[in-house]
């Protein structure tokens, strides 16, 4: 049995190679708030969210695959955590009850076994239960398959023959046991044999005429005649041990995938949830293929922002279809960084098939996700600060594949304009030139123009607003850039309305 609730037609790897820029991508765009957001203080939750989000799909059918999926569950959360209760029933049943895992004998281990598969077979009943009261109320291949599964493999005549296993490998009426006898008649080719089935009452079986029987019994106190017969039975069961344990770590692993693909979706309405509270959109995305330039958002924001303040944020509206370069200039403390955390955020979002912060976004696959944000001043630092911009870069550009998405802010910024800029041209035109998107947030005037004066049709140019007495609206508009980014509005914002005291 397959869960395929993240693919159509395999299971999710929980050990699949995350992306060597993770902590870049982490850091640059707050992830951590997100999955946070998604945990809720549940490491296991945290974990998933981060690994699902991180490794992101560019196969359309995948991502709309997971977004049905996905709608379904906002649509019938109650059961959906109903449902991800199961697993975690089996997790803390197999804490409390099952030993198997400190004996080698193969009575102990048909003991556990039998234990276990007694245990699954309540939960995989709670489960068919589920999928017979509640399947028609979900849409999505993904759910409709799942269900459709249980119902086909989890049948009753199923649960009718794993009971009537159970019962007879109890043993209540004793173990029979076939041998040979091989050299120097020694017992040989142990076979565990199915008991002589009843053909009549009680009173019939008595009185039925049988053949003779040869029979022996050990005294109560012959330990090692009692030890010599636990080991023949061990010999007869151990084929059978071992075939109850297998079937049993089959289920177990069923309900552990089942455990680790939900955990995505409750990751999913525990987000979806906080975000409502606060009065914020969220919508599906509209994905397009690799290579077709698209890109148009509507009240697109930063969730992680909106998450951290616990009240609404601004968002912005941009149209960028058919753009390579999308460069963003103006005001200082105008909303320029939040706007790319917020393009980062969708984008990888989309790719995992999430909902979005936005009223709308469509935007085409990307083949990976870069970001080459300023660091901080580091007294750690064995060079200069541009030597390490450089560096980061000359990492990227080893992984860096074409209609990949390359999101920059205020980068080559540690020198002086005329080379900051020339240094951030050069980059940026190789990317242009191998079919990388680029998203550039920048102070460097000369960098910026050069681009503008180009008329290029595949160029798009944003500027933080200002208002005439200096104020910010955090909103961003199409124009030209500007000399100044009015750093004098933060200037006064800071000395003239908090007059710092003189010092004696």
């Amino acid at each position: 049995m397959k869960v395929n609730l993240l693919y159509p037609d395999r299971d999710f790897d929980p050990q699949q190679p995350l992306p060597w820029n993770e902590s870049d991508l982490i850091q640059d765009l707050e992830l951590n708030v997100l999955f946070n957001s998604m945990a809720q203080g549940d490491k296991f939750l945290f974990d998933v969210a981060r690994r699902v989000i991180l490794t992101s799909e560019t196969d359309l059918e995948i991502i709309r695959y997971r977004q049905q999926v996905l709608q379904d569950c906002l649509n019938n959360p109650e059961i959906i955590r109903e449902l991800y209760q199961i697993p975690l029933q089996a997790i803390e049943n197999k804490r409390k009850r099952w030993l198997g895992i400190f004996t080698h004998y193969p009575a102990g281990v048909l003991s556990s076994g039998l234990e276990m598969m007694a245990m699954f077979v309540e939960l995989l009943l709670r489960l068919r239960r589920m999928a017979d009261e509640h399947s028609s109320r979900f849409t999505s291949p993904g759910f409709r398959n799942f269900f459709a599964i249980i119902q086909r493999e989890l049948n009753d005549e199923f649960f009718g023959v794993v009971e009537d296993h159970i019962k007879a490998l109890r043993f209540r009426e004793g173990v029979l046991i076939s041998a040979e006898l091989g050299r120097g008649n020694e017992g040989i080719h142990y076979t565990l044999r199915k008991p002589n089935p009843r053909n009549g009452s009680w009173l019939e079986e008595i009185f039925r005429a049988r053949p003779p029987e040869y029979s022996f019994s050990l005294h109560p106190r012959d330990e090692q005649g009692a030890r010599a017969l636990g080991e023949i039975k061990d010999r007869a069961i151990n084929q059978v041990a071992n075939a109850v344990a297998q079937s049993a770590e089959h289920i177990d692993h069923y309900l552990a995938m089942l455990r680790g693909e939900l955990a995505f979706y409750i990751g999913c309405l525990n987000l979806f949830e906080q975000v409502r509270e606060l009065g914020h959109p969220l919508t599906f995305p509209e994905p397009y293929p690799l290579g077709e330039r698209r890109h148009t958002v509507r009240g697109l924001y930063d969730i992680s922002l909106a998450l951290t303040m616990k009240k609404k944020v601004v968002g912005n509206d941009v149209n960028g279809d058919g753009k390579d370069l999308v460069i963003i200039t103006g005001a200082n403390q105008g909303g320029k960084s939040t706007f790319l955390r917020s393009i980062g955020q969708a984008q990888i979002m989309m790719q995992c098939g999430m909902f979005v912060a936005a009223d709308h976004f469509a935007a085409n696959l990307c083949s990976g996700i870069f970001t080459h944000y300023k660091r901080q001043e580091d007294s750690s630092m064995k060079s200069g600060k541009l030597d390490e911009e450089l560096g980061r870069m000359s990492a990227i550009a080893d992984h860096i594949r074409p209609q990949g998405l390359m999101l920059f802010n205020e980068s080559f910024a540690a020198t002086n304009e005329r080379e900051g800029s020339e240094i951030a041209r050069q980059i940026t035109q190789a990317l242009l030139d191998r079919q990388i998107k680029v998203f550039f947030v920048t102070h460097q005037f000369t960098f910026a123009d050069g681009f503008y004066q180009k008329g290029l049709e595949n160029a798009l140019f944003l500027r933080a607003e200002r208002k005439s007495g200096g104020g910010r609206t955090y909103k961003l508009f199409e124009g030209q850039p500007l000399q100044t980014s009015f750093g004098e509005d933060v200037y006064r914002a800071v000395f003239e309305d908090h007059p710092q005291p003189l010092s004696k």
